[in-house]
């Protein structure tokens, strides 16, 4: 079979991303994945997954929209942009042991934890795939490995000798990581709410303190019996039956009309991201509009409960923002509690996801942060350990704003004016920031100069004041 034809609309896998069974088959996958250690110990030095978990599954889905679609030229750059990425994120454990993005046995093991889940939430929710149909998926994961310049052979060749593979694999190398701990026992505490409910505090709160507990149990309770043993995690009674009984409602879904449940369309309300097509800014005025009322709404709720009012800051207003929120909105991407050069790299990787770029300019945006890194430090870094605390940051807010961060708003200015006429206009707005150009103004020209556009990045940066623009951008989950 052509590799070709094992991707777009007639897989297996395009039948499957439209499926709500596959929100939680893509939990147990990220789970399998961070119980490798070398995996988990990637996640911990280098992802936004417990700070900006919204942020991730977004680019996440998008990332696999492509790799599976039918357009070998996109998927074929999707897959170098890939390649870049994780060719950037190698390092060590806690025990010293050394971890590479781009090993391919690791490679191979996160495909396998995405064709496993996929087969798993089948069964679970009592609908298991026929020999013929798990073969057609199998042979597409593998055709995804092989798109990403990985031997396909570091997975075996056929379905039987996988789950031998399979096997082996749970039985010898996974371990109870750090990683699959935060994931499991935290995350979901702590989760923040998406775009959409960001006008619903209470009621999100509430929703998680209740949905949490049961996502992880059902998460735990699917997860690979012998693992589940050796890890030590815990069997909470009558588990396996809720599981089953979520897999199988979530099941049902599939008889609701094709268009409630399209991936992209539920990604896009819930980060109430605009359309892309020429109706863009009727689309994303519309999504602000919601937005608004998600607001009011939000706000007459908080009157009718008996909670403590929230003080909104007066329409039309800048909120000031401390330096310990800003350090831990904006600065700590991967939310450790400091600020070292993965935080700088996860930004510059966001905002490179963002623009779509390509060579060399994604590289200039990089080292335009390394730049920056490297002036931080050495301006704040006061007990020589390689990373920045907060309390190092509130002590000395002034050197954030060096010629360093100036050439980062340079360089995001360049990368960001696609056609190079020295302004960013409403499309290229849109590009980054995904939303409609909010800087046009009764008489002013629908277009973003070079010096405001620094003048504002440098304000947000080092200001402490809440921006429209940045901080969906860089503080937003």
């Amino acid at each position: 079979m052509e590799i070709g034809s094992l991707f777009g609309a007639d897989s297996q896998f395009h039948r499957f991303f439209n499926d709500p069974r596959w929100a939680l088959a893509m939990l147990r996958a990220t789970v399998l994945e961070a119980a490798h250690p070398q995996i988990g110990a990637a996640l911990l030095d280098n992802s936004t997954f417990v700070a900006h978990p919204w942020r991730r599954l977004r680019n996440t889905l998008v990332s696999l929209q492509r790799m599976f679609g039918t357009d070998d030229a996109v998927r074929e750059r999707e897959a170098a942009r890939l390649n870049r990425l994780h060719a950037r994120l190698s390092g060590a454990d806690v025990q010293n042991r050394p971890y590479d993005a781009m090993d391919p046995e690791v490679r191979a093991w996160v495909v396998a934890t995405l064709f496993e889940s996929s087969v798993t939430m089948c069964r679970l929710s009592g609908q298991p795939l026929d020999q013929d149909t798990m073969e057609q998926l199998y042979a597409e994961f593998r055709a995804f490995l092989a798109a990403l310049g990985s031997d396909a052979g570091h997975l075996p060749p056929t379905v039987p000798e996988f789950w031998v593979y399979y096997d082996r694999m749970v039985e010898e190398e996974l371990e109870n990581t750090e990683a699959l701990r935060i994931i499991l026992y935290r995350l979901f505490d702590h989760l923040p709410a998406p775009p959409l409910l960001d006008g619903l505090p209470t009621v999100w709160a509430a929703s998680r303190a209740l949905a949490g507990p049961v996502i992880g149990t059902i998460t735990v309770a699917s997860l690979p019996e012998p693992f589940r043993r050796r890890a030590g995690l815990p069997e909470v009674p009558g588990a396996q039956t809720l599981m089953q009984s979520i897999y199988l409602t979530a099941g049902l879904a599939r008889f609701l009309p094709d268009n409630w449940l399209k991936t992209e369309s539920l990604t896009n309300l819930l980060y109430l991201t605009p359309d892309p097509s020429p109706d863009g800014d009727s689309h994303a005025a519309t999504l602000t509009a919601l937005r608004g009322r998600m607001k009011r709404a939000g706000a007459l709720f908080r009157l009718v409960t008996p909670f403590p009012a929230q003080r909104e800051p007066a329409e039309g207003t800048t909120p000031l923002r401390s330096a310990g929120d800003f350090f831990t909105a904006v600065l700590d991407q991967t939310g450790d509690g400091y600020l070292d050069w993965p935080d700088l790299a996860a930004m510059a990787r966001e905002l490179a996801s963002r623009l779509d770029l390509d060579e060399p300019e994604e590289t200039k945006l990089y080292n335009a942060y390394a730049a920056w890194w490297r002036e931080l430090q050495a301006a704040l870094d006061i007990d020589g350990d390689g990373r920045v605390s907060k309390d190092e940051y509130a002590a000395a807010v002034p050197s954030l704003a060096g010629p360093a961060l100036i050439r980062v708003a340079e360089v995001l200015f360049d990368v960001t004016d696609a056609d190079g006429n020295d302004f960013i206009d409403a499309e290229e707005y849109r590009a980054l920031f995904r939303t409609a150009f909010r800087r046009t103004l009764p008489g002013a020209e629908a277009r973003y100069s070079r010096s405001e556009f620094v003048q504002d990045f440098l304000s947000f940066m080092s200001g402490r004041r809440s921006s429209t623009a940045f901080d969906p951008l860089l503080a937003g989950a």
